[in-house]
């Protein structure tokens, strides 16, 4: 797998992935509703850094984040909280808070888990962030992926590219420099109607993502995804467990490839959402004409946000330390399944843990 992707071996650049996206301070009510809680828990979060997070946490790789803060106790907050974390913040750019926010700020998450019938609620609260305002020629990024620093891996998405009308050219711009220093593109569609409503709806999603598409390598997404902003539909689509119709997702990926020849890997994680505390969770990937398909299997579920970001690190990290796509797969479904079993955004899983699941142990205590 190494060889078909053509991967930076490891140890030759500054680091193995740098994540491009915004962060946001997620506070979190526990047990309770966003509506009626007094107390919340704070951690940060965002659907590009969860990667990386992942990525330097449970799988021990040198991993960046590009962002922007407002320069106020929040963003130190949300700067305290990364360096928990152990992101590299070199590529953190810190933008002067006015005072009120009118002009620069830092982005809230609020997040309910949900349960049984309940399901999971987001209110975001990220109007004006110092991150939708990134512009062209804030970073130098032939710089960032050239041999004085270097990346093996860049990691983006479409939830950083609805931003603003600026975000998806910064985007496009580091995604071209890393392409030109052989440096591997990936890219989580991630679409969300709400992010790109103010910004010319699902008609600017679509030319936005169809266009930045073809800068990637590794794309994430799921049939919704898929559908909504590629254009690219499955037919055929049952909410039943038992009747997925894995062929039909066969069908669609091996269509996507076929539309964007660039693309050497594409992923989608198979959910059914039994309750909200109840998921059949599983993917199904494409590489060089074949399928890897790993079957939904019922999980638990506490908190489902950043599964899929954290399904996305375990892949990535399969294929940077050259598994075959089964392995890599193998890895995302289990990290995925762990980090969904502890509150916030992002994975607290250890190597060990995700190699046990993927082994197939039980949750017998360990001591």
């Amino acid at each position: 797998m190494t060889e078909i992707l053509n991967v930076k071996v490891a140890g030759s650049a500054r680091w193995d992935c740098v994540s491009l996206g915004e962060v946001m301070l997620r506070l979190d009510p526990g047990d309770d509703r966003i509506h009626t809680a007094r107390v919340f828990r704070a951690s940060e979060g965002g659907g590009e850094y969860n990667v990386a997070r992942g990525l330097r946490r449970c799988f021990g790789l040198r991993t960046a984040v590009a962002t922007a803060l407002a320069d106020n106790p929040v963003g130190r907050l949300v700067e305290d909280l990364m360096l928990q974390g152990g992101v590299d913040q070199d590529l953190v750019l810190w933008k002067p808070y006015d005072g009120v926010g009118r002009k620069v700020r830092n982005g809230l998450n609020f997040t309910e888990r949900g349960y049984g019938v309940r399901a999971a609620l987001g209110c975001s609260d990220r109007g004006n962030t110092a991150v939708a305002q990134l512009t062209s020629g804030d970073y130098d990024w032939p710089s960032i992926f050239g041999a004085e620093m270097g990346s093996r891996w860049l990691h983006t998405g479409g939830i950083f590219a609805a931003l603003s009308d600026t975000t998806m050219t910064v985007a496009a711009e580091a995604m071209d420099a890393a392409r030109a220093a052989g440096t591997m593109v990936s890219y989580d569609l991630n679409y969300r109607e709400s992010l790109w409503k103010a910004i010319g709806g699902k008609a600017k999603a679509q030319e936005v993502n169809r266009e930045l598409v073809r800068k990637v390598d590794v794309l994430f997404g799921n049939e919704e995804d898929f559908s909504a902003v590629l254009g690219v539909k499955m037919e055929g689509v049952s909410e039943s467990f038992d009747e997925l119709p894995i062929a039909s997702y066969e069908k669609m990926l091996r269509e996507l490839a076929q539309a964007y020849p660039n693309l050497k890997v594409i992923a989608s994680t198979l959910r059914t959402a039994h309750s909200a505390s109840l998921n059949a969770w599983g993917a199904i990937a494409y590489h060089a004409g074949g399928i890897v398909h790993v079957p939904q299997r019922d999980v638990e579920i506490l908190d489902r946000v950043g599964g899929g970001d954290s399904f996305a690190s375990g892949l990535i990290y399969g294929l940077l330390a050259g598994k075959d796509l089964e392995w890599a797969v193998k890895c995302g479904v289990a990290h995925g399944a762990l980090a969904m079993t502890t509150p916030g955004d992002t994975s607290t899983a250890s190597l060990a843990e995700v190699l046990r699941v993927m082994g197939g142990g039980a949750a017998r205590i360990s001591r």
